[in-house]
């Protein structure tokens, strides 16, 4: 048996993510916070990780992007997840005022809260936010979480479909204490420091463009050590025990303070 550990309570995002991923019978095993859930899988008592790193609508999770930076997992796999938000409570939509959810789940129905005036709360995980909401059992809260979060926790469902685009996914990636074969259809994920000089970056990405490698994603974040020190994390296609992408790393790593390969896997595809 496969055991996943992932965010939140029964029916979060994440948890469902994992079963997709897995596509098998998997043992799930619910933590609190992102932290624990990697501490976990270092620690042994799950093979697997599942954390989700950015949303179409919301951009990147923080949290989870400076995790990576620290976690001795690698990055195995990836998988996008459509996001299908419901309003879920006991009272009449046009009665209530106050609602509950993750803040990213928050913010990607915020055209929906804006225009019926609800007050937000936010809550450290989208099934919790149902959790909540039963136990306080007022008619004027509801909250915002999955179909399956509701049925866990066998609460009706006010409304379905209510973020700003129904266009909506969330990317996350697998982790594990493992690595990955080359298969042909890959991508790579690192992170980096660049040195104060001019051109740091531009000699880097150069490095790119010369072996003709397609770059998905480049996202900056904060060291925390240095006041507007960075570090920088990127995807691009390819794997890293190839040949070709072992000599532009090699390349790429003189021109960084750190850098830090965070795992090749197979590339995800949206479903």
């Amino acid at each position: 048996m496969i055991h996943v550990s992932f965010q939140g309570e029964r029916g979060a995002y994440s948890e469902a993510a994992a079963r997709s991923f897995f596509n098998k019978q998997i043992e799930t095993i619910p933590q609190t916070t992102f932290a624990e859930v990697l501490e976990n899988t270092s620690n042994d008592k799950t093979q697997y990780s599942i954390l989700p790193v950015e949303n179409s609508l919301e951009g990147s999770v923080g949290e989870s992007y400076d995790l990576l930076y620290s976690t001795s997992l690698n990055a195995t796999g990836e998988i996008y997840h459509r996001i299908k938000h419901c309003l879920i409570g006991t009272g009449n939509v046009n009665k209530i005022d106050t609602v509950y959810s993750h803040p990213q789940a928050l913010g990607q129905c915020r055209k929906f809260i804006e225009e019926h005036n609800m007050k937000t709360i936010p809550a450290y995980d989208t099934a919790g936010s149902v959790k909540m909401i039963k136990e306080l059992n007022k008619s004027n809260y509801a909250c915002i979480a999955s179909k399956e979060a509701a049925e866990i926790y066998s609460m009706p469902i006010i409304l379905d479909n209510i973020a700003n685009n129904l266009n909506n996914y969330t990317r996350f990636l697998i982790l594990s204490k493992g690595n990955n074969s080359e298969t042909g259809n890959d991508k790579t994920s690192i992170i980096f420091s660049i040195k104060h000089e001019p051109g740091s970056l531009f000699r880097i990405m150069e490095n790119f463009h010369k072996n003709n490698v397609n770059l998905t994603k480049i996202e900056s974040r904060p060291t925390k050590a240095n006041t507007w020190e960075y570090n920088f994390y990127v995807d691009f296609e390819g794997h890293q025990k190839n040949a070709k992408i072992l000599e532009m790393l090699d390349t790429i790593k003189q021109d960084t303070l750190f850098m830090k390969i965070l795992g090749s896997y197979s590339y995800a595809k949206l479903s």
